[in-house]
């Protein structure tokens, strides 16, 4: 995943501001829930509008020094949660018109360059990559788990094309020592058969790293599907993706719930699966070239979004079961 504010540390850039506003009408006021509050981009904008109140999530107990300082301005129309927001549907939501929800999948600058959470190939020390409200590190991964456990990981987690040889030689070299950020770096770069010099070696290993530590894909799917059971009928469900293998299972999601599959004429009715959302667009937005030049962090962005058609609280969908393949790698965690 990529940052999602420009490198000046000091300038926090929301990525696809302007387009997530304008897909989630905050102007006609509701309640909407903001699942990764980061640096609050999203949440102080729709709270520029009066008739509006946010529910901000985030895993980071770092982010609750941002929820404070919105309270503090919004008293009675902000509340933060140190939450996972694949539990969006623990909340007390009865009373809430949940009019909108807005996930952006995206690390921060501030989270990247944070030493102690160790997310990027430039940090020194401790392999770590944890988010909060975890049950393991990168050290435990790298450290841990056997050669084919690790490859799987590589692969279907970052595309790394040398997943194999990056994962023989980490068991090899720490057979001698204990693996940090910089060993795994220097492993990496030593098993890259083809150079690109526009991304760094380490790239591809270090994002499949942060997926598996922080459980990213479970949390998606099932933060997309008990968001869906929050949301109330003409409400507006937005993602906001920065890889494929985020966007693969956000399109998958929406456009299974947008349209019945093709289905035998002679199939009884009741076996047709229902429409639970309008898809106003079928191709996702991308930032501008405007916002690109001044953030090139956004350029890998995708924003796609539904607008639920029913009131309902439970949904039909088969979106566990066609990604099985990679919870179950996921569940590989269940070892460390």
């Amino acid at each position: 995943m990529e940052a999602t504010i420009v490198s000046n540390s000091v300038k926090h850039y929301p990525v696809l501001l302007k387009e997530i506003i304008s897909v989630i009408s905050p102007q006609h006021g509701g309640t909407f829930i903001d699942c990764t509050l980061g640096q609050g981009g999203y949440t102080k904008e729709i709270l520029k509008y009066k008739n509006t109140r946010v529910i901000g999530l985030d895993r980071d107990l770092n982010t609750e020094v941002i929820g404070k300082e919105i309270q503090e301005k919004y008293v009675d129309r902000f509340i933060f949660k140190n939450l996972k927001f694949s539990k969006i549907n623990n909340l007390k939501l009865k009373k809430e018109d949940i009019k909108g929800i807005v996930f952006d999948l995206g690390y921060s600058l501030i989270q990247i360059k944070d030493p102690k959470k160790g997310l990027s190939f430039n940090s020194q020390g401790p392999l770590n990559m944890m988010m909060g409200l975890n049950d393991f590190s990168a050290d435990h991964v790298i450290n841990n788990l056997d050669e084919k456990e690790i490859e799987k990981i590589l692969k279907y987690f970052g595309d790394e094309n040398d997943a194999k040889l990056i994962s023989r030689n980490i068991v090899k070299e720490r057979q001698s020592k204990k693996i940090n950020t910089q060993e795994l770096v220097k492993i990496i770069e030593r098993c890259k058969r083809k150079k690109n010099y526009k991304v760094h070696s380490a790239t591809k290993t270090f994002q499949a790293l942060r997926i598996f530590v922080n459980k990213e894909i479970s949390e998606l799917i099932y933060g997309l599907i008990n968001a869906v059971k929050v949301l109330k009928k003409d409400g507006v469900l937005a993602v906001v993706t920065f890889h494929s293998l985020e966007d693969k299972i956000v399109k998958y999601f929406f456009k299974n719930l947008s349209k019945n599959k093709s289905i035998s004429r002679y199939e009884p009715k009741i076996k047709q699966r229902e429409i639970f959302f309008s898809m106003p667009l079928n191709k996702p937005i991308i930032p501008s070239d405007k916002e690109i030049k001044e953030n090139p962090q956004s350029r890998s962005a995708k924003l796609r979004y539904v607008v639920k058609q029913k009131e309902a609280y439970e949904i039909e969908n088969d979106l566990i079961d066609k990604f099985s393949y990679l919870l179950k790698i996921e569940n590989l965690g269940l070892k460390l």
